[in-house]
C-alpha cells in the first residue's frame, strides 16, 4: 500500500460516516501505528485565499493545496446538496472528495458549508442533541457532534463528524479538525 499524504490519510471514510449516521452501525477502528486515521493538524494546510459565500464550489471550498493534493492522488470530488437530519440547504454544497475509481475504496472525506438562517440552525442542533449528539460552544460558533463512541473517525482531540454552527452558516467535516480546512467566511 501506498502511503498516502496526511491530509488524505487524515479524514478518512466521511462518506461511510455520513451512511453509518443513518444505519447507527459503526465501522472497525483502523489499525494501531497505521496512516489511516491519522488526523490533521489544525491550520494545516494553510488556505490559500477566502472564498465569497455567493460562489462556493467543491473545488474552492478548500485551500488550492489541499485540492492539489487531493488531485495529484486521482482523486475527484462528487457534489451533492447539503442536508442535516431531514433539512435540506438549497443554497448549499457538500462534497465528497475520494477515489471513486474504486468500488472497495474506504478513502472518502466529506467537508461542506451552507447559509442557514437562525431558526433553522437552533432547531437543527437541538434535533441533533435530542438524536445523541453532543454540543458546545468555542469562538467561531457552536459545534455539534456525533457522541464519540459511535464514530467511525475521531481526530486527535476525539471528534468525529462535526457540524459549526455561525452567524448564518454552517460547515460540516467528518471530523472537527477538518473544519479548519474549510476556507468560505461570509
Amino acid at each position: 500500500m501506498t502511503r498516502r499524504p496526511r491530509v488524505l490519510a487524515a479524514v478518512g471514510v466521511a462518506f461511510t460516516l455520513a451512511l453509518a449516521g443513518c444505519t447507527g452501525t459503526p465501522a472497525p477502528a483502523p489499525n494501531p501505528g497505521s496512516s489511516e486515521g491519522a488526523q490533521p493538524q489544525a491550520g494545516s494546510p494553510t488556505p490559500s485565499a477566502t472564498v465569497d459565500p455567493a460562489d462556493v464550489t467543491c473545488e474552492n471550498m478548500l485551500g488550492e493545496d489541499t485540492v492539489a493534493e487531493f488531485t495529484d492522488n486521482d482523486w475527484s470530488v462528487r457534489e451533492d446538496p447539503f442536508v442535516i437530519l431531514d433539512l435540506e440547504l438549497p443554497d448549499g454544497t457538500s462534497c465528497t472528495w475520494g477515489d471513486f475509481s474504486s468500488p472497495t475504496s474506504d478513502d472518502l472525506v466529506l467537508f461542506g458549508w451552507a447559509p442557514i438562517d437562525a431558526d433553522d440552525a437552533a432547531s437543527i442542533q437541538d434535533a441533533l442533541v435530542a438524536e445523541g449528539w453532543l454540543r458546545e460552544d468555542d469562538a467561531a460558533g457552536a459545534l455539534v457532534t456525533e457522541d464519540p463512541a459511535l464514530a467511525l473517525r475521531l481526530d486527535a482531540d476525539g471528534y468525529g463528524m462535526t457540524y459549526r454552527f455561525g452567524d448564518g452558516w454552517v460547515t460540516v467535516s467528518d471530523t472537527k479538525q477538518g473544519l479548519d480546512l474549510i476556507d468560505v467566511r461570509p
